[in-house]
């Protein structure tokens, strides 16, 4: 069906986004960090607010330790989808309002 879709011109898709490179894992990684560095939290670690997002970044965490994990395998679409779980789980406490996105609204999806 998907590939019918793209016959029928209906998704419009370039070489450059059809393949997952490690180019591909380096950059999202990259932007991962740069997340993970420029969120803050906005409730103290002893409150009940703080303690969720404790476990938040450490999901956050886990999932960018097992998409490096996969890209050292040479498994990139594993990689690639660890890497966007990762990052979701760092939007995910920006939207919430358990981390500050400092208004960045190309990083972060904004509350």
């Amino acid at each position: 069906m998907f590939t019918d879709c793209l016959r029928c011109g209906r998704v419009q898709m370039s070489e450059s986004n059809i393949e997952v490179t490690a180019d591909l894992i380096e950059r999202y990684l990259g932007l991962t960090q740069a997340a993970r560095d420029k969120a803050t939290p906005l409730h103290s670690t002893d409150s009940e607010e703080g303690k969720r997002l404790d476990v938040m970044m450490e999901m956050a965490d886990s999932y960018t330790s097992d998409a490096k994990w996969f890209a050292q395998q040479g498994d990139l679409v594993r990689a690639f989808g660890a890497i966007n779980y990762a990052h979701a789980w760092i939007d995910c406490a920006v939207k919430i309002g358990l981390l500050d996105g400092h208004g960045d609204d190309e990083m972060f999806t904004l509350p």
